[in-house]
């Protein structure tokens, strides 16, 4: 096994597409994987910044981070984290995290904020040793 490397894709290719087409279903099942074109309206979004997490050029793992400006402050959010199943338990979601915050934080984004679903809990309890916080809210969706 070699050592996981994260990176930030900025051009997509067959094998991101591929990864894709086998992490989403594990992340969630009510979401098709992006096609080709999803891809690269994500990695050509200036507020975009797809992680991908890689062994030996195999992706096994992806985080997409969203950074954007409003009145207050710059803020960023952590979306769509998952592992492939077959890695996990090697902190690859720690280090896909970790290299978020740091881009996050060096965007200067004032504070970076996620959503975890109550029954990942690894996930849950992964964000919290990380430092992350559950905040006192009420989150809305509009489903238009």
């Amino acid at each position: 096994m070699a050592e996981v490397i994260i990176s930030e894709r900025h051009h997509v290719d067959e094998a991101l597409v591929e990864a894709f087409q086998r992490l989403i279903p594990q992340l969630s099942r009510s979401s098709p994987p992006p096609s080709g074109e999803g891809l690269r309206a994500i990695v050509d979004s200036p507020a975009c910044h797809l992680l991908v997490a890689t062994d030996d050029d195999e992706i096994l793992g992806s985080l997409t981070l969203v950074v954007f400006p409003i009145p207050t402050a710059i803020r960023a959010w952590i979306e769509d984290v998952v592992v492939d199943e077959a890695a996990s338990r090697r902190g690859i979601g720690a280090s896909l995290n970790l290299h978020a915050i740091e881009l996050a934080t060096n965007l200067g984004a004032k504070t970076i904020d996620l959503t975890s679903r109550p029954s990942r809990e690894a996930a849950n309890r992964l964000y919290k040793r990380l430092g992350f916080v559950a905040r006192e809210t009420n989150v809305y969706r509009y489903e238009g």
